[in-house]
C-alpha cells in the first residue's frame, strides 16, 4: 500500500526552530540523497568563504556543463556568487569530511573559512574563487543564471557554468571506480519522518557502493 500525500502530515513537528519553514515537509517523507560538497567562494576583501551544502545537480550538453544549486538568501555565499559572479565546487573524501564540517562553526565575516579549520586554499586556473587543495574534484563555475526558488522563498538558485575542471589523477582512472566507495563521493542522507507517527531518523552521510554494471 502506498500512503497518497498532499498536505504536510498533521503528526510531522518541528525539531529545531523554523525547520519546516526552511525546509519542505517533503523533504522529510522522501529522503532524497545528494551528493555532498563545499562552495567556495570569496568574501569582501578577498576573506575565503566555505559554504558545506547539498542541494545540487549536475547537468550538461555540447553547449555547456552547468552546476544548479540552492542558497539560502541570508549567507555570505549567496552574497559573493551576486557580487562576484564566480564559485568553485568542492568534493571531498570521506577523511576530509570532518574538517569541512567545521566551517559551519567557522563562518564569521572576517574568519577564513578554509584555513580556519586546517584545510589548504588552492588557486583556481579560470574562476575568481579559491579552491579547496584536499578535495579530489574541483568544478570553477561562472555565474549563468539565477531566481528565488518562487516568490518569497527564502531558497535562491544559481545555475553556474563549468569552465574548469581539476580532478586528482588517481580518481581520474578506469575500471576501478575510483570516484565512489570509501575514497570517493559524500552522500547527505537526509532525515526521514515516519508518516504515521512523525518521528524522525538521524542525517546521515553515506558512500555509493557500484553493485552491477549496465
Amino acid at each position: 500500500m502506498k500512503h497518497e500525500l498532499n498536505a504536510q502530515p498533521a503528526c510531522f513537528k518541528e525539531t529545531w526552530p523554523k525547520q519546516l519553514k526552511i525546509f519542505s515537509w517533503i523533504d522529510y517523507v522522501t529522503a532524497i540523497p545528494q551528493a555532498m560538497s563545499v562552495i567556495t567562494t570569496w568574501k569582501e576583501g578577498q576573506i575565503p568563504n566555505a559554504c558545506l551544502q547539498a542541494w545540487t545537480t549536475y547537468i550538461g550538453d555540447a553547449g555547456g556543463y552547468y552546476v544548479i544549486l540552492s542558497i539560502l538568501n541570508d549567507n555570505h555565499t549567496y552574497k559573493n556568487i551576486l557580487r562576484a559572479n564566480d564559485f568553485v565546487v568542492n568534493f571531498p573524501e570521506i577523511d576530509v569530511f570532518p574538517k569541512c564540517y567545521k566551517t559551519i562553526e567557522n563562518n564569521s565575516d572576517g574568519t577564513d573559512e578554509i584555513t580556519s579549520v586546517g584545510l589548504t586554499i588552492e588557486s583556481s586556473k579560470v574562476a575568481d574563487a579559491p579552491r579547496i587543495k584536499e578535495c579530489f574534484l574541483n568544478l570553477e563555475c561562472r555565474l549563468g543564471w539565477h531566481r528565488p526558488l518562487h516568490d518569497d522563498s527564502i531558497w535562491h538558485i544559481f545555475a553556474g557554468e563549468v569552465v574548469h575542471v581539476a580532478i586528482e589523477s588517481n580518481h581520474a582512472q578506469s575500471g576501478t571506480y575510483r570516484r565512489y566507495g570509501s575514497n570517493g563521493f559524500i552522500y547527505n542522507i537526509p532525515p526521514s519522518k515516519d508518516i504515521g507517527t512523525g518521528k524522525q531518523d538521524n542525517g546521515m552521510i553515506g558512500r555509493i557502493e557500484p553493485v552491477q554494471k549496465i
